[in-house]
């Protein structure tokens, strides 16, 4: 009785498997660079606080963290109060989300939305040069 020879695996699959999944996370990492403006915002049922109403323009990164009992959500809206810029939604009870924009010199508008309703608390939010 012959026994089968056992068949020999290439290590192709594995490196290549091995190198795209270090390029995505590659990828997914954050690019904050020390330019970039911080601004922290606490969230409650009936508070939105920003740690600054005012960044210089250019990358402003919003740390949107939940200290309420409802999820809710934080929006950045044009100086108009109803164009949209960016936003974050479903921000759940003691976690922390980032928004990130891309901000020109001007006028724009923040809201906290506690139980995700409404037109939310809010405030105005100057982008300098």
């Amino acid at each position: 009785m012959t026994r089968p020879m056992p068949r020999r695996r290439s290590a192709v699959p594995a490196t290549l498997t091995l190198v795209l999944g270090v390029l995505l996370l590659s990828a997914c990492a954050p690019n904050a660079a020390s330019t970039d403006t911080a601004v922290a915002v606490r969230s409650t049922a009936d508070e939105c606080e920003l740690s600054s109403t005012e960044a210089p323009s250019g990358t402003v990164v919003f740390d949107v963290t939940n200290d309420g009992t409802d999820a809710t959500e934080f929006y950045v809206y044009a100086a108009d109060g109803t164009t949209i810029i960016a936003e974050v939604e479903n921000v759940g009870p003691g976690i922390t989300r980032q928004v990130v924009v891309e901000a020109a010199a001007g006028d724009y508008v923040t809201a906290c939305k506690p139980g995700m309703t409404g037109d939310g608390i809010r405030a105005t939010f100057t982008v300098t040069d």
